[in-house]
């Protein structure tokens, strides 16, 4: 795959409650298409979920990737459904701490990945009280449909963080790789809907 940094992409959760709790199927536009806007904001959530037999549908996205390459062993044959005509790739299984996860909240995802961010690239990291980093996956134009890249190194001033955790930009003196082959990832958002994952040691 090509250098996937700042590609755009949605997503759709098809969400069904289990006796462990609501677990949504995730499928993911990319490498697909680039989530046409004119087609994702006609979207209905409510008739997604009758025609996919789903108690509920939660549309995440338009989404932009930081990562510069993902490494996936394949699971088996490509699943994909289409959504009002966006085709997108069945990507991974979620367990919802509930059906709106709270900002700074972790979420466990199989998702069989290695996320890999290149040396030299500048990194977006939250750090929390035990000093663990959790590193930006994903920017969001959920919450702010204007927000930007370039907007990424200031952003501590727009996040509501818990106390004792931080936000800061970093440039990579190394490559880094948050594996999550043979583990669920550990997966938050912030207040604007940005994703991080946390960094294993």
């Amino acid at each position: 795959v090509a250098d996937l940094s700042g590609k755009r992409y949605g997503e759709v959760l098809l969400v069904e409650i289990t006796e462990s709790g609501p677990q949504a199927t995730v499928y993911n536009s990319f490498p697909l298409n680039d989530c046409p806007a004119e087609l994702w904001s006609k979207l209905d959530p409510q008739a997604l979920a009758t025609e996919n037999g789903a108690a509920a549908v939660l549309l995440n996205g338009p989404r932009y990737w930081l990562m510069n390459d993902i490494e996936k062993q394949a699971q088996g044959p490509r699943e994909t459904k289409t959504f009002g005509g966006i085709e997108m790739i069945k990507q991974a299984t979620v367990q919802l701490t509930s059906m709106n996860p709270a900002p700074y909240l972790a979420n466990e995802v199989s998702r069989n990945t290695v996320f890999v961010f290149n040396a030299g690239e500048e990194i977006y990291e939250l750090i929390d009280p035990d000093g663990h980093r959790w590193v930006m996956q994903t920017w969001s134009q959920v919450a702010d449909p204007d927000l930007s890249r370039a907007d990424l190194p200031g952003l501590a001033g727009r996040l509501d963080v818990p106390e004792g955790w931080t936000y800061a930009p970093r440039v990579l003196t190394e490559t880094l790789r948050v594996d999550t082959t043979t583990r669920p990832a550990q997966v938050l958002q912030d207040n604007l809907t940005n994703s991080y994952s946390l960094e294993f040691d």
